[in-house]
């Protein structure tokens, strides 16, 4: 889609992709969107992600929660810690750092200073400055060599 993307832990069990957008759109065309895009991926990769919510559907593939993109949905906050068992803390990610090491409870309150004191420049230094909207058209499955 084209659309400039951050990533960050949760502290929690999975990952926060997050895609500044100027203020155009409403929650509900937003929310359609992510769920659009959601249902692309879970129907281009069905062996590997899925787009419903139920726990007993899932069947170890990855859920792409695009519910978290309702008026009122609720997320971490990057840097913050959790309460849980090892103080996880929210965690922003450079996407060159992502690999299957790097759990979303993988930086805590005792291992992130250290991090922080080595990190060479902030993964998303450049969030504030993206400027981009919603594109106009809805995300579509993709052609497969040999496919349609």
């Amino acid at each position: 889609m084209r659309l400039e993307s951050f990533v960050k832990t949760t502290g929690g069990k999975g990952l926060h992709v997050v895609v500044p957008l100027t203020p155009k759109a409403d929650w509900d065309t937003v929310k359609t969107f992510a769920q659009g895009v959601a249902e692309a991926m879970a129907n281009d990769t069905p062996g590997k992600y899925t787009a419903t919510i139920s726990k007993s559907a899932r069947g170890g593939k990855i859920y792409i929660d695009y519910l978290r993109n309702g008026r009122g949905a609720t997320a971490v906050a990057a840097y913050s810690a959790r309460a849980r068992a090892g103080a996880p803390v929210s965690t922003p990610l450079d996407w060159s750092e992502l690999s299957p090491a790097i759990r979303p409870s993988h930086f805590t309150v005792d291992n992130l200073p250290t991090r922080l004191r080595h990190l060479g420049s902030d993964p998303w230094a450049k969030i504030d400055s993206v400027r981009q909207s919603l594109p106009s058209a809805a995300p579509r499955k993709r052609q497969r060599a040999g496919h349609g």
